[in-house]
């Protein structure tokens, strides 16, 4: 199983303020002309008329570009998101201890953030079950066994292997081979025994796989568990050795490979020994 480092994450200043202004169109008016002398007369109100409604039309064309909607502030750069990936790196890399109790204000000194972004991050976590909230102390890092890990493995197994196995039928060569960069990022950080990075990586390649399904629910659903079965078990995390992890990435080019070539037999085996090898 992946382990990641955790990486210290340091406090963006705030983006500048956008401004979105508003757009409105203006109807212009146009009148027509009567004959007689009753028409006269009408014509003459249909002026007056229609210069009220032209005159109405510059007011609140004036209010329009004169006063402008006020600013809507887009805040580009998400504390709270880089607080949670730190966080997350940080769980996968047993920083963060299963059955121990981490407060948020504590955590927020250590990244140098306030604790309202950690608390949110934190949060998050909660829900995806990675830890659970102890009123009034902080949150305790969830305690899984080895087999809740088998379980999650069993499930990507499930869902992953059948989908890969009809997108070895149906996708062509060229869409695969945009894959190929992912494909060689797991290589390069296995080769560099860059854990945090390795993890990154390969959650990445088995997400551009599942996309090429056009099920975005299974997607999402597969991600979670991939990234829960990132986490460390109860005994704490396991050492990784960067000959293991060269070993899975180069699963990942031979799986790729084997899609290319729409070789089902292989394509089967692969996955279902990357599968069991993660456990």
């Amino acid at each position: 199983m992946e382990q990641a480092r955790a990486r210290g994450v340091a406090e963006p200043a705030y983006p500048a303020v956008a401004h979105i202004p508003a757009q409105m169109t203006r109807e212009q008016a146009r009148g027509g002309q009567t004959r007689g002398a009753q028409g006269g007369d009408e014509q003459v109100r249909g002026e007056q008329v229609r210069g009220e409604h032209v005159r109405g039309e510059q007011v609140r064309g004036e209010h329009t570009h004169s006063e402008p909607a006020p600013p809507i502030p887009v805040q580009r750069h998400s504390v709270r998101g880089q607080i949670l990936e730190a966080l997350r790196a940080a769980l996968v890399g047993g920083e963060l201890e299963p059955g121990e109790v981490y407060s948020a204000p504590v955590l927020a000194a250590r990244f140098g953030v306030s604790a309202t972004p950690v608390r949110e991050a934190m949060q998050q976590l909660a829900h995806e079950g990675a830890v659970e909230v102890v009123p009034n102390r902080g949150f305790r890092v969830a305690e899984r066994s080895a087999r809740e890990l088998a379980e999650l493995i069993e499930i990507r197994s499930l869902l992953e292997v059948p989908v890969m196995l009809r997108l070895a039928r149906t996708v062509p060569a060229r869409q695969w081979a945009a894959l190929r960069p992912l494909a060689e990022a797991t290589v390069t950080a296995a080769a560099r025994g860059d854990i945090a990075a390795y993890v990154d990586a390969d959650r990445a390649f088995h997400g551009a796989i599942l996309t090429l399904s056009g099920n975005q629910q299974l997607v999402m659903v597969a991600d979670d568990l991939h990234r829960r079965s990132q986490w460390p078990l109860a005994t704490g995390p396991v050492h990784v050795r960067r000959a293991d992890l060269i070993a899975d990435a180069a699963e990942h080019t031979a799986l790729l490979d084997a899609l290319v070539a729409q070789d089902l037999t292989v394509v089967n085996s692969l996955v279902r020994e990357h599968f069991n090898g993660a456990q």
